[in-house]
């Protein structure tokens, strides 16, 4: 199948999170208008921080938003594991993750600000909201997508970009089913005194325990600091209902500055922590996989974020690559799988008071 200009590609994203908005602009940088599908009425402010590595943030400079990044984050140059008494067990330099060697760095930016600026590059009436996906029939050079709300479309190009529970992923190439950690993540974004303390520069700080991981993430830029409270729990509900004081007692044994800043957050998104198997097969002849739907991780190595988005330059890359969209799919997973299954992998190993290494996708992936 030969491929038609980009002007006259009909490519639909299904999914307007950050891996689903990242590939609306990712094509967009070579000519191709993507309308995005997301099922949620409106954009909320959700989530937390994300240290946003260079592979990543060169894919801001290629798309032309850079300067907008840059505005919304701040660099960090180190991370430590640090125990619950406070004692420092590790300080390190972010790895190398490209050929320039000066790019040993994070840039940490709310989740929120990144999926904001990918949605303010795109024209209006390409971004429909309240568009659940029903069902999608793949017709070998074209799939057609209904929604819950009674509209259909079809498309040459279909982008799952739909999440850890996708219905592209199950209607149309896996099963697999999504497995619970056997922890919970409780975030919030604060602005008290006493959490700015924790980390007053830009060094991003895991405390742990022999149960809990606490994420301590500076957010200097915005004047706040995500904070995530990893721990176990046999609730495998998907958003469990836990009160601001539970978690104020379930921190009792790390530092006054951790139970300080718990004391003050009035609200936190609760939710269970999942990943699944890696997959077989993304794609098809015109549908493909991206970020969670294709390999959703635990948070533990920070890549879920990082990796979608490089999905998304990856896909275009390919597209601009190849004679033929299967050619480009084919392309695409070739280059991205090998990259996401060993970080599902890692992603599954949380840090802890015998970690030796701030960083355990060093050994896989730094340059030397």
């Amino acid at each position: 199948m030969s491929m038609k200009s980009n002007s006259k590609l009909r490519v639909a994203v299904i999914g307007g999170g950050i891996g689903g908005a990242a590939t609306a602009v990712a094509l967009k940088s070579i000519g191709i208008r993507a309308d995005l599908y997301e099922q949620a009425s409106e954009i909320k402010e959700v989530g937390a921080g994300v240290g946003m590595r260079p592979p990543t943030v060169n894919y801001f400079k290629k798309w032309g938003i850079y300067g907008e990044i840059e505005r919304k984050s701040s660099r960090s140059d180190y991370m430590e594991v640090v125990a619950a008494n406070g004692d420092v067990l590790v300080r390190e330099r972010w790895p190398l993750l490209t050929d320039n060697p000066e790019e040993k760095w994070a840039r940490l930016v709310h989740r929120a600000d990144l999926i904001e600026i990918f949605l303010n590059q795109l024209p209006t009436d390409s971004i429909h909201l309240g568009h659940r996906l029903d069902k999608i029939i793949d017709h070998g050079n074209y799939a057609e997508v209904h929604f819950e709300n009674g509209r259909s479309i079809e498309a040459d190009l279909v982008i799952g970009a739909d999440g850890i529970r996708s219905e592209v992923r199950s209607q149309l190439f896996s099963d697999t089913k999504p497995i619970y950690s056997g922890t919970h993540a409780y975030r919030a974004v604060v602005t008290n005194k006493e959490a700015f303390e924790l980390v007053p520069d830009n060094t991003l700080k895991v405390y742990v325990d022999g149960r809990a991981q606490i994420y301590v993430l500076p957010l200097h830029h915005r004047n706040q600091v995500s904070f995530d409270v990893t721990i176990q729990s046999p609730d495998a509900s998907w958003r469990p209902v836990v009160s601001p004081e539970e978690i104020v007692k379930l921190v009792d044994n790390f530092v006054d500055g951790i139970q300080k800043t718990a004391l003050t957050v009035e609200e936190y998104t609760c939710r269970s922590v999942y990943d699944i198997d890696s997959i077989d097969r993304w794609h098809s002849n015109c549908v493909a996989l991206l970020g969670d739907a294709a390999h959703a991780m635990q948070h533990h190595t920070g890549q879920g974020a990082n990796s979608a988005i490089q999905d998304a330059g990856v896909l275009a890359e390919c597209l601009q690559e190849a004679d033929s969209i299967p050619e480009a799919l084919q392309l695409y997973q070739s280059r991205r799988k090998p990259v996401t299954d060993k970080f599902q992998e890692l992603s599954r190993q949380a840090p802890t008071q015998q970690t030796e290494t701030a960083f355990i996708e060093k050994s896989h992936f730094e340059k030397a």
